[in-house]
């Protein structure tokens, strides 16, 4: 018997329809790259082109001084001990806004009287502006006629009673509080997604066999919201080292730059003292802690995860 050997044949050539899908693609993508480009690519591009120069922002007068802003940058006092508070602010943000809105997602997601009237309560932060947030809190925490003074002092507890912006040893932890207020709302309504999607045989299966519900909380339902709980740590990380505004209003980075962030330096850098380059640096400063920080963050949060 011989054998026949069939001839190899060519792998078929891409069509005509496919060639006029891809075009199709990329016609639909264009316009989003081109925005992307304009508005996001562009600006990151100039503004690390203007950390290499000292400029005021006005007329023809930058001038180029290589890696000057960047080394005086590495040596600054000011930004260090901002750089420090932002950690701070993460540190506690995701230790406090997490945990609270994983609670309230739980507990919320478990009641059945009034919890439509309790979501709405507990969503009402996330839709007031963080200036008029600021300005409320500033005005609670007004060291003669605040409203918390005032409550301290009505239980005589007058030796509680502080100046609690104008301290340099309180107004961090005050921003920082109203910060957690204002996010933990935001954290909530995200784990309650992770929640809702989660399959009630699960849950119904532990039970069955005799699971209490710290157990089923700890053995199943954390493991299945792991990805969320990521994707929240990331966001709070990132939030915390960008914050901006409500410290801005709050304390405007004072007393003695107590609550200063890296965000407020920037903006009194360019802003107040009309240095361009510097402020650019500080910004420039500012976009790689942050993708370093996220990137790290989101590559240890994998390598512990776990499997439900």
């Amino acid at each position: 018997m011989s054998l026949i050997s069939k001839p190899h044949t060519a792998a078929p050539t891409r069509t005509r329809l496919h060639q006029r899908q891809d075009w199709t693609a990329a016609a639909f993508i264009a316009p989003a790259m081109v925005v992307l480009a304009l508005f996001l690519l562009y600006p990151l591009v100039a503004n690390f082109r203007l950390s290499f120069v000292n400029w005021n922002g006005l007329g023809n007068t930058a001038r180029d001084v290589g890696l000057s802003n960047w080394l005086d940058l590495s040596r600054d006092a000011v930004f260090l001990r901002a750089l420090g508070n932002n950690a701070l602010l993460a540190v506690f943000s995701i230790l406090i806004q997490l945990p609270l809105g994983l609670l309230l997602a739980v507990t919320l997601s478990r009641a059945s009287r009034g919890s439509v009237a309790l979501r709405i309560i507990y969503v009402l932060p996330l839709l007031m502006s963080s200036v008029a947030i600021g300005t409320v809190f500033r005005d609670l925490y007004d060291p003669n006629f605040g409203a918390i003074n005032t409550a301290l002092r009505s239980l005589h507890l007058d030796g509680l009673a502080q100046d609690w912006l104008g301290d340099p040893r309180f107004a961090l932890a005050s921003v920082i509080a109203v910060v957690c207020w204002q996010s933990v709302p935001f954290y909530m309504l995200l784990f309650m997604a992770g929640l809702s999607s989660m399959p009630d045989e699960l849950r119904e299966a532990a039970t069955l066999d005799g699971a209490s519900p710290r157990v089923i909380f700890w053995r199943i339902t954390l493991p299945f919201l792991q990805g969320t709980v990521r994707t929240a740590a990331v966001l709070s990380l990132i939030g915390s080292l960008r914050y901006f505004d409500l410290v801005y209003v709050m304390t405007g980075g004072g007393p003695s730059g107590s609550s200063e962030v890296m965000a407020t330096y920037m903006y009194r850098t360019v802003f107040s003292a009309f240095n361009i380059g510097y402020g650019a640096a500080v910004s420039s400063a500012m976009f790689l802690i942050v993708v370093v920080a996220a990137s790290a963050a989101l590559r240890l949060s994998r390598r512990y995860q776990t499997e439900v």
